[in-house]
């Protein structure tokens, strides 16, 4: 260290505060790097790698980026997993008496990076603290760039935390560094930045919720304030600013919201197609037709919380009633929210001292809107409506102040001045005219004198000398006051200066930064009167988030031909000519061929569909989910009658996939997902299982679909609604064996050897799954299908004779049975408990042949013993 340079010292001392980041140290007009963080950032950001003389005998390895477009670069070392540390020059170079003092003025990981131009301003950017504290998890998410803060817990349960960050997708996880399982858990599921911390201990967590946040934690379990506190630590250490923008925690209880876990959300497509993962083609993209990113973040949130509180739910559905019924309202309304900024996140910069002049524009552009709003709103019926209109802040104190102040067209900066307007401060308005107008000044100064003093040749000049100065002749010198001072004796008079004249003379000298300076302060005063109101205008955010949501769900209804669903409290989904949201809009809605469901919770509980791949079983159950989910955030549904009982969790187990980094198979990964649905589905749930037990041999996979449905259709075990696609044919005969079990299956239509798809779901049973005419459509040579042809045939005649035996099979094992109960009398309740506990018609020709044989010896022994 001796050896180095002053400048690089200072950059070491301050590096070693931040080892783990790469440090943005600020020389002049551009973020230096060194060292370590040089090659990584040279690297990593394809610029050039150069070197700096240091004091040692290497230069020191050197890149850097242009101050003003450094956000594109930290954009791109974030989205690569590092954090960014900003050093800043905190005092004036020109002042410094040597090396300039710097600081760490933030911290910019994941979850923190906020810059609007580089991430999308429909989704929110959070930031998760998972807090494990006896046996529950404490789990909390803050979206810094809003000022949400939200926080549940729940007795531990890895699924259940899976599904909450699922829920959130936050883009950073804190996590306590001693919970090394849950590290492991959350990287095997998602790819997401984690950064270890030490928790926050018990004594300090309300002193430091309170002094953040200005809230007394009143009600809080010990598990909450420990995981708040430590978020908000975390967040005030990286940050380094006030987080009085936070003004309310949100506790939640999971148990308010349908459960989606992580599985459905992605083969529902809730929120992003399953190939490109983007938003195109997802329920999301059809459903947000908001006018507010505000809107949009809130259709998203609702989407993957949908209610299970009935009279919040019909609450939704009648404010959307209201605005589909009356398109003159909607349409006004609409028409207003498009004039409506991101109001949400322009709070935020309040906090972070980054709203600048055009904000306030943006801010006050937003408010013009409000009382006509407000007034429309007024005269609306439904009571969420209603609601909105009442607690909607027209915010016109805060709109006078920024239309009276602001410039129309202010600068991007706010420290270069003009950017108050005329009359609203009369020292900007004295500076501004001796800037704009010194030489009119100084004529109406020497005009005035002339007129005080009587001196009519009295005249104002300037050298470099001496300022400005009033020369006198001699034979006016008995005319002057004596408030002049004599500064010079000239040749033909006198030179004199005035109180007045000086002050004059500074401000024509320092007129342009005294302006600025002035206009600054003037500016931070209206930013901060801004700032006091942050609270009302972050609740007028919600109103118009809502209302925007609403008015996005009354459009896509009008324009897809929606109906107001029935959401009510029976254990029964009733949908009429139901279609799929997605693939309609796709294809059309006049191509769409529409299907009905009846699912209850006595009769029709499990329903087992049967048919080809590509006829639409997978199209018809993802209708229905996302029916039901349409339902219960509030929006109408694509169907012509739809009633649907409050489903509190949806699970689906669709489609083929393996997890190699963690050693799980295809067939392991839908075993996983079966038995997560087994254990955590309740009879108000509705169930979605596609093709379980394909992924291993035919009997295996037979065994464990018909031992599914049986269980998930017996009302003492789960009872759900379930619809359940199968390809093994065997299982329609569960109808007749299982009370509520039915069959379903998907029309088609032969023509030689084609198939026609009806995609129209009937009654009843299919016998054959099409495999063949399936692979044809697919374009396999027909050299190959005219052999599976002859194959299959020869398989299913084995398939008969194979049957006949096990038939003959099992009645040998009844007889060899009943008699056992006729020749052991004694033994009689012990057979009968065997013969319960056997369920002979389901076994293969393996088991059964096995059992037989067992059965047999068992009868020889016990008639050696007699």
């Amino acid at each position: 260290m001796q050896n180095l340079t002053p400048m690089m010292q200072q950059y070491l001392e301050i590096k070693e505060k931040v080892k783990d980041a790469i440090l943005f140290f600020r020389l002049g007009d551009f973020y230096e790097m060194f060292f370590d963080d040089a090659i990584i950032a040279s690297k990593e950001l394809e610029i050039a790698l150069t070197g700096r003389d240091c004091g040692l005998d290497e230069r020191a390895p050197m890149c850097g980026v242009p101050y003003h477009s450094a956000n594109t670069y930290i954009s791109k070392l974030i989205e690569k997993g590092y954090k960014v540390a900003i050093c800043e020059q905190v005092e004036d170079p020109k002042l410094a008496k040597g090396i300039v003092k710097r600081e760490i003025t933030r911290i910019i990981t994941p979850g923190t990076f906020i810059d609007e131009n580089q991430f999308d301003n429909k989704k929110n950017n959070y930031v998760c603290c998972i807090i494990k504290n006896n046996n529950f998890y404490g789990i909390a998410f803050c979206d810094i760039s809003t000022g949400e803060l939200l926080a549940t817990e729940f007795y531990e349960d890895k699924s259940l935390l899976l599904n909450e960050i699922g829920k959130f997708n936050p883009k950073e996880i804190l996590i306590d560094d001693q919970d090394v399982t849950n590290v492991e858990i959350i990287k095997s599921n998602y790819n997401i930045f984690i950064q270890k911390i030490g928790k926050v201990s018990i004594n300090e967590t309300e002193g430091i919720i309170l002094e953040l946040i200005k809230k007394e934690p009143y009600g809080l379990s010990i598990t909450l304030k420990i995981c708040l506190s430590t978020l908000l630590k975390y967040l005030h250490e990286t940050q380094k600013i006030s987080l009085d923008f936070i003004n309310n925690i949100s506790i939640y209880n999971i148990q308010s919201f349908m459960g989606i876990d992580i599985n459905t959300k992605r083969n529902l497509e809730l929120v992003e197609n399953l190939t490109t993962h983007s938003k195109k083609h997802s329920l999301l993209d059809i459903l947000d037709n908001a006018k507010t990113a505000m809107g949009s973040r809130l259709i998203r949130k609702w989407l993957e919380q949908p209610l299970v509180d009935v009279i919040e739910i019909n609450k939704r559905l009648e404010a959307v009633e209201e605005l589909y019924k009356n398109f003159g309202l909607l349409n006004s309304i609409t028409e207003l929210l498009s004039n409506i900024y991101d109001i949400e996140r322009l709070c935020s910069k309040f906090a972070y001292l980054s709203i600048n002049a055009r904000d306030l524009n943006l801010l006050k552009k937003s408010i013009y809107n409000l009382p006509e709003l407000k007034r429309l709103l007024k005269s609306c019926n439904s009571k969420l409506l209603k609601l909105i209109a009442e607690d909607l802040d027209t915010l016109e104190d805060i709109y006078q102040l920024i239309d009276n102040s602001i410039i129309e067209q202010p600068p991007i900066s706010i420290k270069e001045g003009g950017i108050i307007k005329d009359g609203f401060n009369k020292d900007i308005d004295y500076l501004r005219n001796i800037s704009t107008n010194s030489k009119q000044m100084l004529a109406s100064y020497e005009e005035q004198e002339k007129a005080k003093t009587g001196i009519k040749n009295l005249k104002v000049g300037y050298n470099k000398v001496f300022g400005y100065y009033i020369e006198v002749t001699k034979s006016n010198l008995n005319l002057v006051p004596d408030t002049y001072i004599r500064k010079q004796t000239i040749s033909n008079g006198e030179r004199y200066i005035t109180e007045d004249l000086k002050k004059i003379e500074n401000d024509i000298v320092n007129a342009d930064s005294k302006l600025i300076d002035l206009e600054y302060q003037i500016f931070c005063s209206i930013r901060d009167d801004i700032n006091d109101n942050l609270e009302r205008i972050q609740k007028t955010v919600k109103c118009i988030s809502i209302l925007d949501a609403l008015c996005s769900f009354a459009e896509i209804s009008i324009r897809n031909r929606y109906i107001k669903p029935n959401v009510n409290l029976l254990d029964r989904i009733y949908i009429k000519n139901g279609r799929h949201p997605v693939v309609e809009e796709m294809i059309g809605i006049e191509n769409f061929i529409p299907n009905d469901t009846d699912i209850d919770e006595e009769n029709n509980r499990v329903i087992i569909i049967t048919g080809p791949n590509m006829a639409g079983k997978s199209t018809y159950m993802r209708q229905v989910a996302l029916i039901v989910i349409m339902a219960q955030i509030g929006c109408f549904v694509p169907a012509t009658e739809a009633t649907i009982g409050i489903v509190d969790k949806i699970f689906s187990r669709i489609g083929a996939s393996d997890n190699i980094t963690y050693g799980q198979s295809t067939f392991m990964v839908e075993m996983s997902e079966v038995a997560n649905i087994l254990k955590n589905a309740t009879h108000k749930s509705l169930i979605i299982f596609d093709e379980v037990g394909r992924g291993t041999s035919t009997y295996d996979g037979l065994s464990i679909a018909w031992s599914v449905v049986e269980y998930v259709a017996n009302k003492y075990k789960i009872g759900a609604k379930t619809l359940f696609a199968t390809h093994y044919h065997e299982l329609t005969e569960l109808e007749e064996k299982l009370n509520g079990v039915k069959n379903y299956r998907v029309e088609v239509k032969e023509e030689g050897k084609n198939i026609i798809f009806l995609r129209k779901i009937v009654r009843g049973g299919s016998d054959s799954s099409y495999g063949i005419h399936v692979a044809r459509i697919a374009g396999i040579p027909e050299e190959v299908l005219e052999r599976a042809e002859e194959i299959l045939i020869k398989l299913e005649e084995a398939d008969i004779n194979r049957k006949d035996v096990t038939k003959k099979i099992k009645k040998e094992i009844k007889r060899e049975l009943q008699d056992q109960i006729d020749l052991f009398n004694y033994k009689k309740e012990d057979i009968i408990e065997k013969i319960k506990s056997l369920d002979i018609m389901n076994l293969t020709p393996l088991q059964a042949l096995y059992i037989l044989s067992e059965l047999k010896n068992q009868v020889l022994s016990i008639n050696e013993r007699i």
